[in-house]
């Protein structure tokens, strides 16, 4: 058998461990893979026996993993992805023009989706495919080839190139500024702060904002939202006041469906990077989805770049 050739556990066992690694989840694995959770255990304890270490930390909400199970889990899912992509170039052919590209609902909502008319137009041999979710576990998925992340440039196995800078600040709809007309950032506590429950730590929170501007506070005082898009409808509807991120609510400003409230402005921590798997060549269509996203970040930067049809 070719398993006892290379020396590994069962191949079954490889998988098992791969899904359990990429959600962090035995429970998530096992409906990803049709079996019990008990079934997933089991299949990691053959691994851990037969390796002799242990690949997961048990913890009462989950899991995470050891330093050999990140060691393994690496290999793994580059060697899986690998395959999945020859194996999907084996079945296109002449066809596989198929790139998919991941990135958060925010980013997708507010700055890729809106740009697209363009690479459609200018590149219509070529079919993207989105995958959109604030979980970042999910961009490691093995037909993600490109992914447009926030945060500080480095994630493991990926090169990343930074796209665009950002900076953040307080945002709300017109009628509520009207209403609060004498507000400063020092009263913004007394607002009712929209926030935003985000998957990614990476992402400011209000409590981060208000730190970072020394103004005391209460920490997560105000109403509460899964995602950024739904804190922004709120705000819309003078419902309170959102953290603002320039990239993603310049066009809603310009539109005049949200203005800026106050004058504190911070550099967000992070930026949007571009990134893709290191140790995985890019297929020669997502090399142009990849110069294309250049080309709008580079629009972008330049005065009036905001601006989806300048």
């Amino acid at each position: 058998m070719s398993r006892q050739y290379y020396n590994l556990p069962p191949f079954t066992a490889l998988a098992v461990f791969e899904s359990a690694a990429r959600h962090l989840s035995f429970k998530r694995a096992a409906a990803e893979l049709g079996v019990t959770p008990g079934a997933v255990s089991k299949q990691i304890r053959v691994m851990e026996d037969e390796l002799g270490t242990s690949l997961f930390v048990r913890l009462g909400a989950g899991v995470s993993l050891t330093t050999a199970g990140e060691d393994l889990y690496g290999v793994l899912s580059s060697t899986f992805a690998k395959t999945a992509e020859v194996i999907g170039t084996i079945k296109l052919g002449d066809r596989a023009k198929n790139v998919t590209v991941a990135c958060t609902d925010a980013f997708a909502a507010f700055w890729l989706i809106p740009r697209m008319p363009d690479f459609w137009e200018r590149f219509p041999q070529i079919t993207v495919d989105h995958l959109i979710s604030d979980d970042p576990r999910e961009f490691r998925r093995a037909e993600v080839e490109l992914r447009v992340r926030y945060g500080l440039g480095a994630w493991a196995d990926e090169t990343a190139e930074l796209l665009l800078e950002e900076t953040i600040y307080p945002v709300c709809g017109p009628g509520f500024a009207r209403a609060h007309p004498r507000i400063d950032a020092k009263t913004l506590p007394d607002l009712p702060l929209l926030h935003v429950n985000w998957v990614d730590p990476g992402w400011a929170s209000w409590d981060e904002v208000l730190r970072r501007a020394g103004i005391p506070h209460v920490a997560n005082r105000g109403r509460r939202f899964g995602k950024f898009s739904v804190a922004l409808q709120a705000a819309q509807a003078d419902q309170g006041v959102a953290v603002g991120w320039h990239r993603l609510v310049r066009h809603l400003i310009k539109e005049q469906k949200l203005v800026r409230l106050t004058d504190l402005e911070l550099p967000a921590p992070g930026g949007y990077y571009l990134t893709w798997n290191e140790s995985r060549p890019l297929s020669p269509a997502a090399e142009v989805v990849r110069d294309w996203l250049r080309e709008m970040s580079v629009r972008e930067r330049k005065p009036g770049g905001g601006d989806i049809l300048a």
